[in-house]
């Protein structure tokens, strides 16, 4: 079994990034060098490095893990919240308000900030019809089963797409999208609005699956669509499925090699699984042995190595292509009853009824962190994104 810690700053940071920094650096340091009297350093101010210009100090301490730069002062914890920075990365988590709230049933939408440990809520998106608070995670009528609210991150970009409000419809036309440095914005119209769907992601294009309307409707049940968020404006019709039976319960497209990879059903229940290929526009039954592993939740890490958490038994996988088998990596109770989970930078990030857990699948064995959500809320789905700059610095306490 994985140890287990509290939380540190090492649970998203510049120290899990394998890739290189010197060109970020150097981009870096050139916009700092034309901004710098603009941004974190005013006349008055210390010098970040004394004896050196802000933008050679800046290109310097970019380098540095920035959990190091936020214990030493005040001037080097503001820069590493400025927009010139290169960004650390955080979490966004979908949370459920206690059950004193008065919106208990709905959602709040929080960041969680590694370096700082705070927890932040996000400013609200703009208004629309219904509103952000009323979509339900539970309704009188179906108390012992929740509803669910699905939400994908892409190209640094946190996307609410499918929803339930109060009379069992579906709560959003047009998806919510929110970017760490540009706030709230809206996405282009669905051609079908839904909610109990397949969601998922391949090479920065958003796929929506099967799932219901207001009314089920077998040409929903069957239909697929995409949207191209970098390239397209609007969400275009692809290659049907073959029946509606995956319009049953809200589940993942697993993006993974050119491929989306979904189950009809979550659990250990008898299942149908399918393989999307996003070139071909074609789907094909999924493998055995894949389809054998799906006992929950499911993610890919950069699309590449695929994962999945057992939700009965908290047993960690990792896919074996090749094979067609399922290896394990750990087990741990924190990850029993996972619900979702999401892939990146060398960890995972796992909602359970726990609370939320990050494994390092990298690290020798494998290393659970424990992420404290505030007081009284419980986790709804987690998303890794670059961190929100900071102007208000609640952060220096």
């Amino acid at each position: 079994m994985a140890n287990t810690s509290s939380c540190t700053s090492s649970t998203y940071d510049n120290s899990s990034s394998s890739s290189s920094c010197s060109t970020t650096t150097i981009t870096t340091a050139k916009r700092q060098k034309h901004h710098h009297h603009h941004n974190h350093h005013h006349q008055d101010d210390p010098l970040l490095i004394p004896g050196l210009p802000d933008h050679i100090a800046q290109l310097c301490l970019s380098s540095i893990n920035p959990s190091l730069l936020f214990k030493v002062c005040h001037s080097w914890r503001r820069l590493i919240y400025s927009p010139s920075f290169p960004p650390f990365f955080s979490l966004y988590a979908i949370l459920s308000p206690p059950k004193s709230h008065h919106n208990s049933h709905s959602i709040q939408l929080h960041n969680f900030d590694p370096i700082s440990n705070t927890w932040h809520i996000l400013p609200p998106p703009p208004p629309q019809k219904p509103p952000l608070h009323h979509i339900l995670l539970h309704h009188p009528s179906f108390l012992s089963r929740n509803l669910s609210v699905q939400s994908i991150s892409v190209s640094d970009n946190l996307i609410l797409l499918a929803a339930t409000t109060h009379n069992l419809t579906p709560a959003l036309s047009h998806p919510l999208i929110f970017n760490p440095n540009e706030g709230w914005s809206i996405g282009p119209a669905l051609n079908t609005p839904r909610r109990w769907c397949a969601l998922g992601t391949s090479d920065n294009v958003v796929y929506v699956a099967s799932g219901i309307g207001s009314h089920f409707s077998i040409e929903t049940a069957k239909s697929i669509e995409k949207w191209d968020l970098i390239n397209g404006t609007n969400w275009e019709k692809k290659a049907e499925m073959k029946d509606g039976r995956f319009s049953r319960e809200a589940v993942d497209a697993v993006g993974w090699r050119g491929k989306l990879c979904m189950v009809n059903v979550k659990g250990d229940a008898a299942k149908e699984g399918v393989v999307y290929d996003v070139e071909e526009d074609t789907w094909k039954e999924m493998p055995e042995g894949m389809l054998l592993g799906f006992r929950g939740p499911v993610a890919a890490m950069e699309e590449e190595v695929m994962y999945v958490v057992d939700e009965a038994k908290g047993i960690m996988s990792r896919y074996n292509p090749e094979d067609d088998v399922w290896e394990e990596i750990l087990v741990s109770q924190r990850l029993k009853g996972a619900e979702q989970m999401v892939a990146k930078r060398g960890r995972i990030c796992v909602v359970s009824a726990a609370g939320i857990s990050v494994v390092d699948v990298v690290a020798e064995p494998p290393r659970i962190t424990v992420v404290e959500l505030p007081e009284g809320f419980e986790a709804v789905a987690v998303h890794v994104l670059p961190r929100m700059p900071v102007t208000d610095f609640s952060v220096q306490k």
